[in-house]
């Protein structure tokens, strides 16, 4: 972010949208401007979604929730499929009660297909059937990435070109929308997107430079462990969920389960979930990079300085 960008912009923005890896300290950014701009802040990452995963989630805590009114946290249960489309259309209507209330509402999160169609609107695709998604998800794992994917060419070559053969969960989204419609996902994806937020967004990105995410990442997972995520887990695992549901796939819920079933050791765990973090934040800061566009950028928490430069200009909306 520089002066010369806050001296040229005369526009209004109707929303802010705060966008980061995962620990990189995005939800503070959050708060910060939430506390200091008069606004609420709404959540955009599909895990922090469920209300079974408060700690592993790294959701606002009690405090942050008594500062600043906070929307869509912890809003289904861990046996709930949502979607993106779902999310979006909630997200519509806490913007605008937020708006009403004449308070700022302020998007943040790290998960970039919710960043993307807040924005940009969603594809008009029907509902998929949860039983041909079931039946698609049994499929590529009988027959494996390369199979499927062959498969997939006959009904959708264009999508099908695209992806490889190791990207299992958009394989079984393609063939399910597929057989769910009858016209493959490439067809829907052509058609003019729909449910955008109106309005003009402020886009912010925070980017930390990468040994100081990771260091970030293997703090809050020792913090989190401490915290209690692994009594955590053992709740989710005495309620005998489904493996494919969404909450199943969260960043150390797997190798959570192997400590509560004995298979894996707590400290061989915790090493394990920060790889997969760490591997999680690079390819959001790849994806972050190449898509997402920030009017504001920042390596690191605002500063006093930076902060006096840019709100007078934010609060101009």
């Amino acid at each position: 972010m520089t002066e010369t960008f806050v001296q040229k912009q005369k526009g209004s923005f109707d929303y802010i949208i705060v966008a980061g890896p995962t620990a990189s300290g995005k939800s503070e950014l959050a708060l910060d401007l939430a506390t200091w701009l008069d606004g609420e802040i709404i959540n955009a990452d599909s895990m922090q979604l469920y209300s079974n995963l408060e700690i592993l989630s790294a959701r606002p805590n009690k405090i942050d929730l008594e500062i600043v009114r906070h929307h869509l946290y912890g809003i289904f249960d861990a046996n709930h499929r949502t979607s993106v489309a779902e999310w979006l259309q909630s997200l519509r209507s806490t913007v605008n009660e937020v708006k009403a209330r004449e308070k700022l509402p302020i998007i943040v999160g790290g998960s970039g297909m919710y960043l993307n169609v807040a924005v940009e609107g969603l594809s008009p695709i029907p509902e998929i059937s949860l039983s041909i998604h079931k039946d698609c998800i049994k499929q590529l794992s009988e027959e494996g990435g390369k199979k499927f994917r062959s498969r997939l060419k006959k009904y959708d070559p264009i999508l099908a070109e695209r992806l490889v053969d190791g990207d299992s969960q958009r394989l079984i989204r393609a063939m399910s929308v597929f057989k769910s419609t009858g016209k493959p996902l490439s067809f829907w994806q052509k058609l003019p997107n729909e449910g955008r937020l109106s309005g003009l967004a402020l886009k912010l990105l925070l980017l930390p430079p990468r040994e100081t995410l990771y260091q970030r990442i293997n703090r809050r997972v020792d913090k989190m462990l401490v915290s209690g995520a692994l009594e955590e887990i053992k709740l989710l695992a005495e309620m005998n969920l489904d493996p494919t549901l969404p909450l199943m796939k969260a960043l150390g819920v797997r190798q959570l389960m192997a400590v509560v079933n004995g298979t894996l050791l707590l400290d061989d765990a915790a090493d394990l979930i920060k790889r997969d973090s760490r591997r999680y934040a690079k390819r959001q800061m790849t994806w972050l990079r190449n898509n997402y566009h920030a009017e504001i950028f920042l390596k690191k928490k605002l500063s006093e300085s930076l902060a006096q430069k840019i709100f007078p200009f934010i609060r101009h909306k």
